[in-house]
């Protein structure tokens, strides 16, 4: 055989490894998958060092209360469910009654927060009135403003309505749009709503009220819930106003309730107080849980014209 032949017989057998751009984009997604699952990796690992504090919770729960400390792992070897039935008797009245109580405050904070801050956020968008500029930057500042500022002047306006040790001072500014965060929500939101859709009404023959119940209020629907959501949360959860305003055992929400498996003297129930509030978690689990898609679409199209 000739070196001719010889030779091309040897370049027949090798592979072509294709063009230059073929080359470059295989290896550019061979990266990116790198990437991706070195990203993956990261944010798992992340997840687990979150939730690692819930985790111990939730097993502390079902462990005895000398236990809780002395194996801080997650590796149970006896369950406690008695932690649960006495949490939820044994303090002055049932955890039900706490439980009922903050339902009942959170109930009407949402409504009040909604119907305040959806009305003033209209009127802040598509209503012409004097100084309004003024009074929507006015509006603003306070949200720099910090609550410890107005404790004082607030805890003595509501003593001398006699509303302490009621739910008046946790419920009633709610319906003031005290918000003022929740309220420029909604001014953003309803900004990005075309002023077409309110002169088309306006043609109709419709004013202010039946434009902001049956088309402004419709077309809110993912500003309302991410208002619903974060009040619903931050009022649950809230413990000074409560420690503030709430005196008596029968008026405490679940906040007040859990502070008092704590004792100064030495004598706390640990394993009942993670229990109770492994319970006082799962409303707030739930909130989120059904209101994802409605928080996430709320927060991404606010602002957006």
């Amino acid at each position: 055989m000739t070196t001719e032949a010889t030779a091309e017989v040897r370049t027949s057998t090798v592979v072509d490894p294709g063009p230059p751009g073929v080359r470059r984009t295989a290896s550019r997604s061979g990266r990116r998958r790198t990437t991706s699952v070195a990203v993956h990796a990261v944010l798992i690992a992340a997840s687990a060092f979150l939730l690692y504090p819930l985790a111990w919770m939730v097993v502390s729960s079902l462990r005895p209360t000398q236990e809780i400390f002395r194996t801080p792992g997650l590796l149970l070897t006896t369950f406690e469910w008695r932690n649960y039935t006495e949490g939820w008797t044994s303090l002055q009245d049932s955890f039900s009654l706490y439980l009922w109580n903050s339902a009942v405050v959170v109930s009407l904070a949402i409504v009040g927060t909604l119907v305040s801050c959806s009305m003033a956020a209209y009127a802040f968008a598509r209503m012409q009135f004097r100084f309004k500029r003024t009074f929507f930057a006015l509006m603003l500042m306070t949200i720099m403003l910090p609550f410890h500022v107005v404790i004082v002047p607030q805890y003595i306006l509501f003593n001398r309505l006699d509303w302490i040790n009621t739910i008046l001072p946790l419920v009633v500014p709610k319906f003031l749009a005290v918000d003022a965060f929740f309220v420029f929500l909604m001014v953003q939101f309803i900004r990005g709503i075309p002023r077409e859709i309110d002169e088309a009404a306006r043609i109709d023959g419709a004013g202010h009220a039946r434009i902001f119940l049956q088309i402004m209020l419709p077309l809110m629907v993912p500003a309302l819930a991410t208002t619903a959501i974060f009040t619903f949360v931050w009022t649950w959860s809230d413990f000074f106003g409560a420690l503030l305003y709430l005196n008596t055992p029968d008026t405490w929400t679940v906040p007040l309730a859990l502070r008092n498996f704590t004792d100064s003297q030495g004598s706390s129930s640990f394993g009942p107080l993670f229990a109770m509030s492994l319970v006082s978690l799962v409303p707030v689990f739930l909130a989120f849980v059904f209101g994802q898609k409605l928080l996430i679409k709320g927060i991404a199209t606010t602002g957006i014209k």
